[in-house]
């Protein structure tokens, strides 16, 4: 459904906030730059909108405002995948899958509540799908934890403890030029975008087996 740009900050605050807020707190950081009765009015005109739209996404009382139940969010659904491998749950299909295909949140927008969302979002999608990586080498699945650690390698290139766990995943298995091309795949990406080597922990898991011309 097509929205204007005040009710999608609207929409996107409560839903990722995913809880009952205070229509003060809602309005004042919204629209953080007005006055208080300015920020209510502005609020005020959002839900008044979205109700012309004949959207019916909002839940409103005269003191707090939530984003209806039976709306469904996808960066929610993707921390929820993230929390049950956290918390020690078995990392299966689907939940790899929504994690591996979990893009930027809200890219382009630069709000401050925006920007801290993201990136707790971003934090927790890689720490879920290292851990997953790490998971499935203990219990010698070695193809999904290959999988996992490529999903966090592709959403964010430069991060060794993702390179790390790929290499350790094919050392496992046995795949030692698989693991070695990895290696050397990262500490190009490092030598191109920061001048850096890998760090010593990394360069152990291959130990001589590389030479000299690494990052050329």
């Amino acid at each position: 459904m097509p929205l204007p740009p005040s009710t999608q900050r609207l929409v996107a605050f409560l839903a990722l906030r995913g809880r009952p807020l205070r229509r003060l707190h809602v309005a004042g950081t919204l629209w953080i730059d007005a006055s208080e009765e300015q920020a209510n009015a502005c609020l005020r005109t959002a839900l008044w909108r979205l109700r012309q739209l004949g959207a019916s996404m909002i839940a409103a009382t005269s003191t707090h405002i939530a984003l209806s139940e039976d709306v469904t969010v996808d960066a929610r659904a993707a921390e929820t995948h993230a929390n049950e491998i956290l918390l020690g749950g078995r990392s299966g299909n689907g939940n790899l899958h929504g994690l591996a295909t979990t893009g930027e949140l809200l890219p382009d927008w630069y709000d401050d509540w925006v920007l801290i969302e993201r990136e707790r979002l971003r934090q927790m999608v890689l720490l879920a799908l290292e851990r997953a990586s790490a998971d499935a080498t203990a219990a010698g699945r070695f193809a999904h934890a290959i999988e996992a650690g490529l999903a966090a390698v592709a959403q964010e290139p430069l991060r060794e403890s993702a390179h790390r766990l790929v290499v350790e995943a094919h050392l496992a298995d046995g795949n030692v030029c698989e693991a070695i091309r990895q290696y050397r795949l990262y500490a190009r990406l490092l030598d191109r975008h920061l001048g850096l080597e890998p760090s010593p922990r990394m360069s152990a898991l291959v130990g001589g087996r590389v030479g000299d011309d690494l990052v050329t």
